[in-house]
C-alpha cells in the first residue's frame, strides 16, 4: 500500500507543479486536475493489483470493481482535497484502505508535499512515518481544536450544518476547515486536532482515517453514535471524552438527531 501511494504521488506532485500555468483558465485547470486524479487512480490500481490481483476495488473515479476474492476490497481515493489541489493549496493526500468482510483492516494516508505517511493495521496500532500515534489527551472542550468539513453549493443540508457549527464554535477553542477529510482524520489520530466531524462523506474519504483514529486510541461513530460509519457517511471522531461531548453538542444542535 505504501509503495502504491508513493508511486502515485510522484505523478501528483509533478502535476501540482504544472498547475500554475493553468490558473487563469478555470475550465483548463479543472480538466487538468480531473486527468491528474484519473492518472493517480490508474497507478494505484496497477500497483495494488500486482500485490493482490484477486481483490476488488471501490474508488472515487472508477466506482466499484468486483474481484474474484469477494472477502477483500481496496477502498481508494487518489486525490483527497481536489479543490485544494486545483487552487494550488498544498494540502491533499492519497488514501488507501483494505477492507475484509466489511471491516477495514489496514489503511494508508500519504501527504506527498511534506512526505508524511500515516498508516495503521487493525490491532497493531497507528503510525506517522515510524512514530506511534495517540489521540489528544485533552478533555476540556474550551481547550480543544476541532476540524470539520463544510457542505458547498448543491450538496448537503446547509441550514442543519450551520446549527452544528454554531454549537461547536460556541463551546470549543476553535474550528478549522482544511478541505481534506482523510488528513483531518489523520490529524485527529496524531493529536494535531482534538476532534473532527463532517456529514455526507463517501467511503473512500474516510475508510483509512477511521482505522487510524481507532488504532490511535480514539472513538469514531456517526452523528447518532452508531458504528456503521462507512455506510452512513457521517463522522464524529475524537478521544473518548471529547467524542461524547461533541456528540451531545451535535445532537442538541439538530433536535437530537445529530
Amino acid at each position: 500500500m505504501e509503495r502504491a501511494a508513493r508511486r502515485a504521488a510522484r505523478g501528483i506532485i509533478r502535476d501540482f507543479g504544472e498547475l500554475e500555468n493553468l490558473q487563469r483558465s478555470r475550465k483548463g485547470a479543472a480538466d487538468f486536475v480531473t486527468a491528474a486524479d484519473l492518472r493517480a487512480e490508474k497507478v494505484l490500481q496497477e500497483e495494488l493489483q500486482k500485490a493482490r490481483p484477486t481483490y476488488g476495488f471501490l474508488a472515487e473515479e472508477g466506482g466499484t470493481k468486483e474481484g474474484s476474492d469477494t472477502a477483500h476490497r481496496w477502498i481508494v481515493d487518489p486525490l483527497d482535497g481536489t479543490m485544494n489541489f486545483m487552487h494550488g493549496l498544498p494540502h491533499f493526500a492519497i488514501s488507501i484502505a483494505l477492507e475484509r468482510d466489511g471491516d477495514v483492516i489496514a489503511g494508508v494516508i500519504y501527504e506527498p508535499v511534506h512526505d508524511e505517511l500515516y498508516w495503521a493495521e487493525r490491532n497493531a496500532g497507528a503510525f506517522h512515518n515510524d512514530r506511534r500515534l495517540r489521540v489528544s489527551s485533552r478533555r476540556d472542550l474550551t481547550e480543544v481544536l476541532v476540524a470539520t468539513g463544510i457542505p458547498y453549493k448543491g450538496l448537503g443540508d446547509h441550514e442543519s450544518y450551520l446549527h452544528s457549527l454554531r454549537a461547536v464554535m460556541g463551546a470549543t477553542a476553535g474550528v478549522r476547515r482544511f478541505g481534506a477529510a482523510a488528513l483531518d482524520l489523520a490529524f485527529v489520530a496524531s493529536g494535531r486536532f482534538d476532534g473532527f466531524w463532517e456529514f455526507g462523506l463517501n467511503a473512500w474519504d474516510i475508510a483509512a482515517g477511521i482505522l487510524l483514529v481507532r488504532e490511535a486510541g480514539g472513538f469514531v461513530t456517526d452523528a447518532a453514535g452508531g458504528t456503521n460509519v462507512l455506510h452512513s457517511g457521517d463522522v464524529v471522531a475524537a478521544n473518548s471524552e471529547v467524542h461524547s461531548q461533541l456528540l451531545t453538542l451535535l445532537k442538541g444542535a439538530n433536535g437530537g438527531t445529530g
